[in-house]
């Protein structure tokens, strides 16, 4: 079996690395850095030059810090380069200018490696994970996975913080978007046929995590994964952030939730409490764990299913 591996996701607006040891299902190290993806995607349909070097950038900061072989990183890609037209022509960049390979993978596969990750966080948390419905609110779609005991049911909207974001400085139509959502997601569910209040609301992402850690008295400097897991946050906790952002200045913002993020971070509340809405629940316990987690979990899995065939 494979002692260690390192997982790379590229989403619409972060980068983060993480290099896992399989034998004891714990973090090495990481590195996460904001990289904008997806910045101008919505005008142009292209990853811009300029968000290329700042990934580039970026790869080249994790192989240093995380101290790992690039050519063997098991390295996925979601949303942003499911949408941009010049995605293979982006990746070979990425590959020789760092030697990663990238996949792009689709919203069931990821939604199915992030749902592996939590699992596997739940019970570190020694939460309970018979039934729960999970939300990942990714830079350029959103997840909703619906898990019941060892079933689930995934789907991914094409709806994002950066996307959302991009439409609503355009358009200025955020809140009669999101209505268009929220009744697209509670058809989605409503087609399930499960009685909703049977099942405890799961969130991961930038987003819960940052309204996790300001409840908790964090900035993004003294961000701690390990006090964030298994937080819980309510409607309340998500109106006091949109408050403190209304009243905050641009530089105390940024302390808060990192550079990069501060454009993104209310649509991102906003989106949140759609799905409260939607599910009707008035809480959601919160998660670290996200996509480079499951890549990693999921490789080590195979390998030592491999390693006894």
């Amino acid at each position: 079996m494979q002692k260690e591996v390192v997982s790379i996701d590229l989403g619409s607006n972060s980068f983060r690395v993480l290099k896992y040891d399989c034998i004891n299902n714990k973090i090495i190290s990481e590195y996460n850095q904001v990289v904008g993806t997806a910045d101008n995607l919505i005008s142009t349909g292209l990853i811009s030059q300029e968000a290329q070097d700042r990934v580039i950038k970026a790869l080249k900061k994790s192989i240093e810090i995380v101290n790992y072989d690039p050519s063997s990183a098991i390295a996925v890609t979601t949303a942003a380069m499911r949408k941009a037209t010049n995605n293979q022509k982006v990746l070979q960049n990425f590959e020789e200018q760092t030697s990663v390979k990238f996949s792009i993978i689709d919203g069931i596969e990821e939604a199915r490696l992030t749902l592996l990750a939590v699992k596997y966080a739940l019970k570190r948390e020694k939460i309970n994970s018979s039934k729960f419905i999970l939300l990942d609110i990714g830079g350029g779609s959103t997840e909703i996975i619906v898990n019941t005991n060892d079933e689930y049911k995934a789907h991914s909207f094409d709806f994002g913080i950066v996307t959302m974001t991009q439409k609503f400085l355009e358009h200025n139509d955020l809140h009669k978007d999101l209505a268009k959502k929220k009744t697209q997601i509670k058809e989605y569910l409503d087609s399930l046929n499960i009685n909703l209040s049977e099942y405890e609301f799961v969130a991961t992402a930038g987003t819960p995590t940052t309204i996790a850690a300001v409840k908790l008295g964090q900035d993004f400097f003294s961000y701690d994964r390990n006090v964030v897991n298994g937080t819980v946050v309510n409607l309340n906790d998500l109106q006091n952030c949109l408050n403190i952002f209304d009243e905050c200045s641009k530089d105390e913002i940024t302390k808060l939730v990192g550079s990069g993020r501060i454009e993104f971070i209310q649509v991102g509340i906003y989106i949140y409490k759609t799905i409260f809405e939607v599910l009707e629940k008035n809480e959601s316990i919160v998660l670290d764990d996200g996509l480079r987690e499951g890549v990693a979990i999921n490789h080590c899995i195979s390998n030592c299913t491999k390693s006894k065939v």
